[in-house]
């Protein structure tokens, strides 16, 4: 995608707004995105807040079989340039599929995320393969008595704030998890729109978890240390529950 962006940001994204209104620019920029295994810094990055922060763009970034078959004919049918990033490692598992996801009339809303696991403890939002790492931080967290709601994204932009914000007043409490780099992220982003609309009901500081402030190393050992984990995603909640030590007091 790094070779298209050119035509992306100054061509796709701009045409309307240049033309005023007279051209639209109905095409799905269809990619893999995210953290790949072994192939090192060029090829293992998220490109979620880098299209995300573009006006004219609208970004999809599909988790569940579900999210791709919905997502998709949305993006195929809507008139505006749409970026849709898909995480290769997702292409080889599976997901259980309804008979309404089935259906050719199923189609999903752009701009609107989903509720995967309702909580009343913390909230934890997060998008594409990471929606599985926080289901799975989840379950470990509720057998220590921490009720986990997970959101699932699905549309970077436009960003759904409303389900975001009427979780976190609910729960009180927010754990973004990306893979992307951590400044100018998507997290970044969903913290602000949280202190700006529901800071009052924030009962903790808001836990940002994300990759690593460097490029993609290609050794599988660093490699791991520079996405998240599963682990990182309980701790942050735990701390966000003030059920651990805070990261500043152990500096």
């Amino acid at each position: 995608m790094v070779d298209a962006i050119d035509h992306i940001i100054n061509s796709a994204a701009k045409s309307n707004y240049m033309s005023a209104g007279q051209i639209s620019v109905p095409i799905v920029f269809r990619g893999p995105n995210g953290a790949a295994a072994g192939v090192g810094a060029q090829h293992s990055q998220c490109y979620a807040a880098w299209f995300g922060a573009c006006p004219g763009l609208k970004v999809l970034a599909p988790y569940s079989s579900e999210d791709a078959r919905g997502l998709l004919k949305a993006a195929i049918r809507d008139p505006d340039p749409v970026v849709f990033l898909e995480n290769e490692l997702l292409y080889g598992e599976s997901f259980p599929v309804s008979a309404e996801v089935l259906d050719s009339s199923f189609c999903l809303p752009i701009g609107k995320a989903k509720i995967e696991r309702e909580g009343k403890d913390v909230t934890i939002t997060a998008f594409s393969k990471m929606v599985g790492y926080a289901l799975k931080a989840a379950e470990i967290l509720a057998k220590e008595g921490i009720s986990a709601e997970v959101i699932n994204l699905r549309s970077i932009r436009p960003l759904d704030r409303s389900t975001i914000n009427a979780s976190v007043r609910k729960t009180n409490r927010l754990v973004t998890v990306e893979e992307g780099f951590p400044q100018h992220g998507v997290g970044a982003e969903i913290c602000a729109s949280v202190v700006e609309e529901s800071f009052e009901y924030l009962d903790a500081p808001v836990e940002r978890i994300a990759g690593a402030d460097v490029p993609m190393p290609y050794a599988a050992n660093l490699e791991r240390m520079a996405v998240p984990q599963i682990e990182d995603i309980v701790r942050a909640a735990k701390r966000a529950c003030y059920r651990s030590v805070p990261l500043a007091a152990t500096a």
